[in-house]
């Protein structure tokens, strides 16, 4: 078991998970759904809006836990309830799978854990995930979106890679690609925010100082130029620095590469002293590194988002 996903596993055991809430009937519920995928059972949890009327279709946003984690962890973790409910959308958090209900990881390819080690189909799963979902609720098939913190991000990335017929754009917070090739079935819009103090997935790529995994992370870098090549993007980025936020020790700019085909967008946010966290959220564990003020993580990547509906 690395230090990589002992960490996210600490968030889940941190503070307990309140009440699971199931009031279907209401404006405003969360609610957990089972469903049977290559012979194993799999959940996920949704968040509805309080603006949902059944019959106005929502765009969906998969919000994929860190390795070790789950769903209900993450729903804290990233607080995207507060920002479906703002701004209209069905949050949608699935679990992975693990011998243990609140240490659950994600076969992203490269890694991690249990899934890897199992062969896990996650990329069925999500499918089977969007299957189920839209016979519940009304959602808008062209605006399913993935977002996702370390082991999420990764399995992010492969979404984008082998669901591209389903997934319109993804957002990875401190996660990178991993698998070795890509080839989407259309371009994809892809943003991704990482610190370059993260010592446990290092923007460098390699393996981080605090963990203890002898897995070979994908260096950002890596990461963006894949798709940057993917996309048809321009290879230069647009670079701009964002103002700091008051007392903030660290620095963000954006690094944008566009045109891409059919509209795409590859967006860069680089933490200049950010760790291993999630862009405008304070971590609960200290060790996990220093988390930027100066940017949001939901509000970027609900915007962009916006921007990128399946077309």
């Amino acid at each position: 078991m690395t230090t990589l996903w002992m960490v996210l596993a600490l968030l889940a055991f941190a503070s307990p998970a309140g009440p699971l809430r199931s009031r279907l009937a209401s404006r405003r519920s969360d609610s957990t759904r089972t469903i049977e995928v290559d012979h194993r059972t799999r959940t996920y949890l949704v968040h509805v809006p309080p603006t949902y009327d059944g019959h106005t279709p929502l765009p969906v946003v998969l919000v994929l836990h860190g390795g070790l984690s789950n769903a209900e962890t993450t729903v804290r973790f990233t607080a995207l309830s507060d920002k479906a409910d703002q701004a209209g959308f069905l949050a949608v958090y699935p679990s992975g799978t693990g011998r243990l209900p609140r240490a659950l990881t994600w076969n992203g390819g490269s890694c991690c854990g249990y899934a890897e080690r199992e062969h896990v189909d996650d990329v069925a799963f999500v499918r089977a995930l969007l299957d189920d979902l839209i016979t519940h609720f009304t959602i808008d098939p062209k605006r399913v979106y993935a977002t996702g913190i370390s082991n999420g991000g990764i399995m992010g990335y492969r979404l984008a890679a082998e669901l591209s017929d389903r997934i319109a754009a993804i957002a990875s917070v401190s996660g990178p690609i991993g698998t070795e090739a890509i080839h989407p079935s259309r371009p994809v819009s892809i943003m991704h925010f990482h610190g370059t103090a993260d010592e446990f997935a290092p923007f460098a790529g390699g393996s981080g100082r605090k963990s203890l995994s002898s897995i070979h992370f994908h260096s950002v870098a890596e990461s963006i130029a894949a798709w940057v090549k993917a996309d048809g993007c321009a290879e230069k980025p647009a670079v701009t620095a964002l103002p700091a936020a008051p007392g903030d020790d660290t620095r963000v700019r954006s690094e944008t590469y566009a045109p891409c085909r059919d509209g795409a967008e590859v967006i860069l946010y680089v933490v200049e002293g950010g760790g291993h966290t999630w862009p405008g959220r304070e971590p609960r564990l200290g060790f996990l590194g220093t988390s930027t003020r100066s940017v949001s993580a939901n509000n970027r990547m609900w915007e962009f988002f916006q921007r990128h509906p399946l077309r």
